[in-house]
């Protein structure tokens, strides 16, 4: 961890961030977890949680938002795969979307736009 890095990271598990689940968590039971000081990031350094981001607009390591592009068009590929089986509870119109909504986010990485 360099303290002298300016940049602004994504978390290396970008899709599944551990911010959304710690605020769902902090707003359906009054439980708030401690932030982690440091976190993995795409790059592959080790960050201050502070100097991640999960929005595209926000990150400004080159390599964190290559890897982000990447987690978000793969999920958005599992995603479809899911909502095609037979017996699946996910609804194919919802799977779309959030498929949909993943290439867009990992367009966006690549592009730079907000």
């Amino acid at each position: 961890m360099d303290g002298n890095d300016p940049h602004i990271h994504v978390e290396v598990d970008v899709i599944h961030a551990d911010a959304a689940l710690r605020n769902m968590m902090a707003s359906a039971f009054g439980l708030v977890g401690e932030l982690p000081s440091a976190v993995a990031t795409g790059c592959g350094l080790r960050v201050p949680y502070a100097m991640t981001s999960p929005r595209p607009e926000s990150v400004t390591c080159l390599a964190c938002r290559e890897h982000a592009h990447r987690r978000h068009l793969d999920y958005a590929d599992q995603v479809e795969r899911l909502s095609a089986m037979p017996g699946t509870p996910l609804d194919p119109h919802q799977a779309a979307q959030a498929a949909q909504r993943h290439r867009e986010l990992a367009e966006q990485f690549t592009t730079g736009d907000g």
